[in-house]
This record gives C-alpha cells, structure tokens and sequence, in this order.
C-alpha cells in the first residue's frame, strides 16, 4: 500500500502541476490575444507580407541586393567555404574571407581597423553594451533606432536625450549634465524613418570644448554619400572626431550583417568582450565573399548612388517636399489605420510602399516610408505620385503637395 499511496501522491502532484500550467498557459493565450486584437482595433496590428510590385521601400537603395556579379561570386564562396561557419568566430567560425574583408572595409572607410557583425542590431548592442560603463554618460538623439536605443539600455551608463539634430540642446546638455566617467554622443548618420541628415560636422565641432566619445550609426548613409561612398562622415569631413561607426552590409551594399570601424584597441576589445560577437555563430563566410563584390561595384559604377539621390530628389520636387537628395522619403499620413489602407491600395495598382506606425515612429505620424533604389525609371516615379495623389484625394490628404 505503500508503494501504491506513493505512486497515487507522485501522479496527483504530477496531474495538479500539468493542471497549474494549463491555467497558466491559457491565462498567457487570453492576455496575449487581448494585447493582439487592441493592436488590430488600432491599426497597429503588423502582418508577413512578401514583396509585391515596384520596390518603393526596401533598403536596396543602389540595386546590388540582386546584382548577377555579387550573386555569382556568392554562389562561388558557398561551393569552396560552404554554407555555414559552424560556430562563433572564436570557436572554428573564424575564416580568412573574414579577416580579408575586414581590412578592406577599414580601409574603405579610413580607419585602422574594423570588426564583422552578423547584423547591424547585432553590432550597435555590441559597442554600446561592451563600451558604455557604469558613471558614464551618454547623449542620445531622440530619434535614435531602437538597436541603439536597446544597447544603451543594456550598459550601466545614464542616458539623456537630446533634441532631434539640435546642436544647441546638446551643447547645453553637454555644460550642464555631471558625469564621473566618459562622455558619449550616440547618433545616426542618415535617420532611417525621416531620412534627414544628422549634423556631424557642427557635433565634432563640438569636441574643441567638450570631451565626449562619438558613435555614428551609419547603416543608411554607407554607399550613398561621400566621394568613395563609404557614407556621411565622408562626406562631412568629421572622420578625425569619431570614435566608432557602424555600417550596414545589408542595405545599400546588398548582401547582409555590418562592420564596426574604429581604432585597433577598440575593436580588439570588442572580440574579447562584445557579447553579440563573443557569443553568436558568425554570419556565412560566404557573405563576406559577396561584400568584398559590393565593394568593387560600388567603386567602378559611382553612378549608382548619382542615380538615387537625383530619383529623390525628382520625387520630393514632384511632391512639392523640397529638393533634398536622401533616399528616404518619410510621407506622413498620422493615422495608422488610413496609412495601412493607403499602403494596401498601392500595392494593389503595383507600388509597394508599406506603412511604418507606432512604436516604430512616434504616435500620430504613421506614414509611408518611400525609399528609392537605383533601379527605379523616372516614370515609375511619376506614375508613383501620380497614383498616391489619386488615392490621398479620398482621404482629403495632401502630404504638401496640391
């Protein structure tokens, strides 16, 4: 009997603790399913949708995602590297391909030394989190991405933000906030939903009166602006105040991951201490194969990034939104309900230009996101305005445009 009343106890404590988290996972399932039809009932509800007609907002700003020669030498690198690297970089992930592309992305951006991450998110939590300590201080843009925002975040220093691209404000942040430890000044080069320009001359500036720690995330910019098109801080001439950039490979350059550049010490302590490096399986080594052809391509044919900058210029003269030359044209429409039905009629006359809403944009400017690509005819982006005007007259929205 006593082995049976022990069996009897064992299954009865057994069948109680199933019963326990049953409940529990229902009661999860209600809370989540609630919090999911209140994102519906808001618009904000987000749903898988593959790419459909004329690409009016991928980050494939010059065309290379698709180019048959970085194809082609991709396939090459998978035959002779295979398709995986099989574990971190300091566990057997590590290739030459690696090193080699590395130097050259130092190089292409005149700096002594750079690091391969295995996404952009990837690298921004890596610097953040590895280099901002605890008494440190650090000003962030208010309209940071959230990698940046999420690597600030996860360091032990205090963050302050300051006013989108307000020089000033941050000046004066700058004077009047106490810090025990190191200064940091944390911005995007090229914003990635407004497409604006930070001001990185007039932020290196000032460094002749204030001892900060700059680190420009140049995800956008990289491939677009600057005489070798290696970005902003090119073209801005601040190379010699910056600490760390981060650059995408995923986005103008076509192919995926990106590359922290700096100095020899800082990216030597990144392999010893950036947890998104030390403990991530490195991207394929094939890939860095396909950067090293981005690369090359975007040196022989600088006629790529003319192409796209005077496509959005042509598009915001045509919706009368300035002249700007930023491939990132953020068209704000508020309601995340009306930007979805906007994006969705689009995509039905073979535009895909999708909504971005809250919390990715800050609420009450839901908007199209239009991002121009190299590939883009200038009739595509007449019969493109043409269409949007057609369909924001029956939302009475004009977008600045008559």
């Amino acid at each position: 009997m006593r082995e049976t009343g022990d069996s009897v106890g064992r299954i009865g404590l057994a069948t109680g603790s199933a019963a326990c988290r049953t409940g529990s996972a229902d009661a999860l399932e209600e809370r989540i399913r609630s919090q999911l039809d209140q994102l519906g009932a808001s618009g904000l509800r987000r749903s898988l949708e593959e790419p459909r007609g004329i690409d009016l907002c991928s980050n494939d700003y010059l065309g290379l995602a698709r180019d048959p020669r970085i194809r082609s030498r991709f396939a090459r690198a998978v035959e002779s590297l295979g398709v995986g690297s099989t574990g971190s970089r300091l566990l057997r992930g590590h290739r030459e391909a690696f090193r080699l592309i590395e130097e050259r992305f130092a190089c292409f951006k005149g700096t002594p030394d750079s690091l391969y991450f295995g996404s952009g998110w990837a690298a921004n939590l890596g610097v953040l989190s590895t280099f901002l300590a605890d008494g440190d201080l650090v000003f962030s843009d208010a309209l940071n991405h959230a990698s940046l925002i999420d690597g600030m975040r996860l360091s032990k220093a205090r963050r302050v933000i300051y006013a989108h691209c307000d020089v000033d404000a941050l000046g004066r942040l700058l004077d009047s906030e106490p810090c025990r430890g190191q200064r940091f000044v944390v911005t995007e080069s090229l914003f990635s939903m407004d497409g604006d320009v930070a001001p990185l001359r007039e932020i290196a500036g000032l460094r002749s009166s204030h001892d900060f720690a700059l680190v420009i995330d140049e995800a956008h910019a990289i491939g677009i602006y600057g005489a070798s098109g290696s970005g902003l801080i090119e073209e801005t001439g601040a190379a010699d105040s910056v600490f760390l950039s981060v650059n995408s490979a995923g986005k103008a350059l076509g192919v995926t991951g990106a590359f922290v550049c700096g100095p020899n010490w800082a990216i030597d302590y990144l392999i010893q201490a950036a947890r998104p490096f030390v403990f991530s399986t490195a991207p394929p080594p094939a890939a860095a194969e396909a950067i090293d052809e981005a690369l090359a391509l975007l040196a022989r044919e600088p006629q790529r990034r003319t192409r796209v900058r005077a496509l959005a210029k042509l598009l915001r003269e045509q919706l009368e939104l300035g002249a700007d030359e930023s491939p990132i044209v953020p068209l704000i429409i508020g309601d995340s309900r009306v930007a979805v039905e906007v994006a969705r009629r689009l995509g039905e006359s073979g535009f895909d230009a999708r909504a971005v809403r809250p919390p990715t944009v800050p609420e009450g400017t839901a908007r199209l996101r239009v991002s121009l690509n190299a590939g883009l005819t200038t009739d595509d982006v007449s019969q493109f305005v043409q269409q949007l005007r057609s369909i924001l007259e029956e939302f009475d929205l004009c977008l600045g445009f008559s």
